[in-house]
């Protein structure tokens, strides 16, 4: 990486797999960028497992390919999910999905997708970016203000310095900070839950298949790792969330037993718990002037749908060649009608997205007895209409 200069073509706030992913797509090229990250270089450097393994698309991978990336995740930790199952109130009916027959033809896919440990994903992606010459980071920093202009954006950090640029780029969570300073309104749908994340090790094997069960209180999602480790989600009432985090990490396995029965064995705890506010947020816009969202910033959902990252990196996959495009033209890349077509162009994956995935989650977590009746004719109603499985194996696949 570069040496710190006060001036850039892009500042990038957040140095997240989604900030990183989008400072990469700039490799070899003319742009200058600044990333500015508020932890400290050694956790960018050496990430810490947290629980989380996120479930990539198809077209994720591909995006992840082409910037370099995927090839420094490590071989044996990248896990293919080849199904999905989707239970409701109990584990006696299932809808099912798997590759659609003609994705599975005419992109010669075996699987929805594959599964990586989030630490991973983000260390393969900083090292990608660390050997870039055009990047300069700045870790350790807080921003404390952010405006822009017909000029330029400026940032402010808390130790005095001013940085700016021709565009500025926020990918600071979904609780952006930057956001907020450029006058963006958000939808913010608070759960009230708690998702609790774990590994287990069992006798028998997973098949390579999700498991996701809306069960009454509470929900469990089963991710196939290897043929006899899962990586366990519950997602429970903040209150439950509470008892349950006081126990043993082996009776909190237990607990995950409990709920999906003995299909798989006994489940022994493989390493650490974890646990996470749930909350889904989706900016109102996600350009200002002179400015862009991407990643969670922009859009960040329920993890039901596993669609988390996958819109981050399709986020940065829109608007890094736009970026390019009109600097290649000699054009401002800072313009408001590029920023204006990114903002319609996500935004028309996004919506749909966010909104269907709160509604769904709604519907399935509605413990009123008429609307247990619903929810287990809406999954036998699904798994008979062809065309809503293949859409949603779509969205699935990538």
């Amino acid at each position: 990486m570069s040496t710190i200069t006060q001036h850039s073509d892009i500042i990038i706030v957040g140095a997240g797999p989604a900030g990183l992913a989008f400072a990469r797509f700039f490799k070899d090229t003319d742009l200058k960028l600044t990333l500015i990250e508020k932890s400290a270089l050694s956790s960018l450097q050496d990430p810490a497992y947290d629980g989380r393994e996120i479930a990539l698309t198809n077209t994720s991978k591909e995006i992840l390919q082409n910037l370099g990336v995927w090839q420094r995740l490590p071989s044996d930790e990248i896990y293919p999910l080849k199904n999905a199952k989707v239970y409701s109130g109990n584990l006696e009916y299932s809808l099912d999905f798997q590759v659609p027959k003609l994705m599975r033809q005419m992109r010669s896919l075996d699987r929805l997708g594959n599964l990586i440990s989030n630490h991973n994903i983000r260390k393969a992606v900083y090292d990608e970016v660390a050997t870039m010459d055009n990047v300069s980071l700045i870790t350790d920093a807080a921003v404390i203000d952010a405006k822009t202009d017909d000029a330029a954006a400026t940032v402010r950090l808390a130790d005095g310095r001013s940085l700016t640029a021709k565009l500025l780029i926020a990918a600071d969570s979904r609780l952006s900070s930057v956001r907020r300073m450029l006058g963006i309104g958000a939808d913010m749908h608070d759960f009230g839950r708690t998702v609790i994340v774990f590994r287990v090790t069992h006798p028998l094997s997973n098949g390579a298949t999700a498991q996701e069960c809306f069960l009454y209180g509470r929900t469990l999602a089963l991710l196939p790792l290897h043929d006899t480790m899962t990586n366990c989600v519950i997602t429970l009432d903040n209150t439950q969330a509470d008892e349950l985090l006081i126990l043993e990490p082996q009776a909190v396995a237990r607990e995950a037993q409990r709920m999906f029965g003995d299909r798989f064995g006994a489940f022994t705890i493989a390493g650490s718990v974890h646990h996470y506010p749930l909350m889904g947020v989706h900016a109102h816009r996600f350009y200002a002037k002179r400015a862009a969202l991407i990643g969670d910033a922009a859009v960040g959902m329920h993890p039901v749908t596993a669609h988390g990252y996958n819109l981050g990196l399709l986020s940065a996959n829109i608007l890094a060649p736009m970026i390019l495009a009109a600097d290649r033209r000699g054009a401002d890349i800072g313009d408001a009608r590029l920023l204006a077509s990114y903002n319609r162009r996500h935004q028309a994956h996004t919506r749909p997205l966010y909104h269907g995935t709160n509604a769904m989650v709604s519907l399935f977590t509605n413990e009123a007895r008429p609307m247990r009746v619903v929810r287990d004719l809406t999954l036998r109603i699904s798994n008979n209409l062809p065309p809503i499985k293949h859409w949603i194996a779509k969205q699935l696949v990538g």
